[in-house]
């Protein structure tokens, strides 16, 4: 065999490897579950200054949180949203409007300045619902992560513009007592946003919109998104309870109980 034949069978063997390598890391990517945000990543035009911070890890949790909603039952098709805010750079991370969940990634998120509003990402638009998202952020500066959806059981709730009693000891534990509800609120501008500002309850973490649906918010995108997996919750069994006749009412200092001994003992933290 000539020297040439050698280094071509040598090539083709080195090829061969690389090909195998590159399709077990995809394969161990895709075990992990992260393979389409790493392999198929393809990030849009950004109009970021080298000297803010684009965060990764806050892109992956506002993704996360985004394909959690159709796994939990909370969407249906395009409807909802989740995003998140970092204060540093003062962008908002969002879900793209009208875009299917599974197309999510955390390298096309539509990023927004806060202060502005300016869309970092020109070719890719933000939730019709931004505009609410920013409203809260600004105006409840603990707040790091925002959810949207549609859920069945708190959006009946809503559509009877009927707040969610405080009748579970479930309800105290997340929400310190009932989950209120707006009357009907249209689209327009900040109207959403300062109808949750003037009828959600101090240290409820979620809203119900009349006639509409479910805002729930947190200190991240992973703890907005279990206050209203939560709200969903325990809408559906106290809707289940009412079926059965009147709910009882648990007295807000038995609440004060149960809400105490869950956000302040409860836990490895």
């Amino acid at each position: 065999m000539s020297r040439e034949s050698v280094e071509n069978d040598c090539s083709l063997e080195v090829g061969r490897a690389q090909t195998a390598k590159s399709s077990l890391t995809k394969a161990i990517l895709r075990e992990t579950g992260v393979a389409q945000a790493i392999i198929d990543f393809r990030a849009p035009t950004m109009l970021i200054p080298k000297t803010e911070k684009d965060d990764a890890n806050l892109r992956l949790e506002v993704a996360r949180a985004n394909w959690a909603l159709p796994a939990s039952g909370l969407v249906t098709m395009h409807s909802g949203n989740a995003s998140g805010y970092d204060p540093e750079s003062g962008l908002v991370y969002i879900k793209p409007s009208g875009m299917d969940y599974d197309q999510i990634k955390p390298g096309n998120l539509a990023v927004v300045r806060l202060e502005t509003g300016e869309v970092l990402t020109p070719d890719i638009r933000p939730s019709v619902d931004l505009a609410h998202h920013l409203f809260l952020y600004k105006n409840l500066p603990e707040v790091r992560g925002i959810i949207h959806t549609h859920s069945n059981y708190a959006t009946a709730f809503a559509a009877a513009n009927k707040p969610v009693p405080c009748c579970l000891t479930a309800i105290c534990d997340e929400f310190g007592g009932e989950i209120p509800c707006t009357p009907y609120i249209d689209n327009e501008g900040e109207n959403i946003g300062r109808a949750i500002l003037k009828y959600r309850r101090e240290r409820t973490p979620a809203i119900l919109l009349g006639n509409h649906g479910v805002f729930a918010w947190g200190s991240s995108p992973k703890n907005a998104l279990k206050a209203a997996v939560m709200v969903e919750d325990v809408a559906r069994t106290v809707w289940l309870a009412m079926q059965l006749g009147p709910v009882a009412a648990i007295p807000p200092e038995e609440a004060e109980k149960w809400y105490d001994r869950y956000q302040n003992r409860y836990g490895q933290g």
